[in-house]
């Protein structure tokens, strides 16, 4: 099955614009048509009660996908493509690979849309983002790469005010470097545990979920992660004083 954007209206009966930005997600087996804007939720009503106005649109949107709306789908992956991509390519450091991966996510949740039990929908989708990087990771080893690689284009930083201190501009960015190469070093289960946990915030208890394996498994990779990070880093301290 493909997904086919159609010009849907929203709102109070008002055509949306009709202009579309290029989507990542791009496919022969799928083709998700993204808007410029996701549906409003004016007026409509969630069987699933929730507080939290975020979640209550995402409840929608799983719900309108399931009931048959292409549309409501396109919007999740216009809601959250962007961050789930910045997620997977520091768990995969390839460009191609993390677009593939984030792509292979969405179909997966687009075929899984039943399977879905409630919660937070950004959670459930990160979960199958984290298999389908895992899987990439298994599929294809290679040598090791820029895990940021926005940093090798500084063209998407804003620009530098008159007192910015070109020194520690310098600085900075060496650290940045310095940081990059040594996780793109380490082994792809310690680099997964990390980027999870100190970068994403997700505790023992979550990242072993995602990741299938126990919470002592989890633990003995971010602790092992960070022993190989700081020998990695030993004599480069001095960029992360003071």
């Amino acid at each position: 099955a493909s997904l086919g954007g159609t010009g849907r209206t929203h709102g109070t009966g008002s055509a949306r614009s009709a202009s579309r930005r290029e989507p990542m997600l791009d496919s022969p087996r799928l083709t998700i048509a993204i808007r410029r804007d996701p549906q409003t939720m004016e007026g409509l009503r969630s069987t699933t009660v929730s507080d939290d106005p975020v979640q209550r649109r995402d409840l929608i949107l799983i719900e309108q996908a399931r009931d048959g709306d292409l549309g409501a789908f396109n919007d999740l992956v216009l809601l959250y493509q962007d961050q789930l991509y910045a997620l997977v390519v520091r768990m995969v450091p390839d460009r191609d690979q993390a677009s593939d991966a984030v792509q292979e996510a969405f179909f997966s949740a687009y075929r899984n849309l039943k399977s879905f039990r409630g919660g937070s929908v950004k959670s459930w989708l990160n979960r199958i983002c984290v298999n389908a990087a895992m899987d990439a990771q298994r599929a294809k080893k290679r040598r090791p790469v820029q895990p940021y690689p926005e940093l090798d284009d500084e063209s998407w930083q804003p620009p530098a005010g008159e007192s910015a201190d070109p020194e520690r501009t310098a600085v900075a960015a060496e650290r940045t470097r310095a940081l990059s190469a040594a996780l793109a070093s380490i082994t792809d289960d310690q680099r997964t545990a990390i980027v999870l946990f100190d970068i994403e915030g997700y505790d023992y208890q979550e990242i072993a979920e995602m990741t299938g394996v126990s919470l002592g498994t989890v633990k003995s990779r971010i602790h092992r992660g960070r022993l190989a990070l700081r020998e990695l880093m030993e004599g480069r301290m001095e960029l992360f004083r003071g």
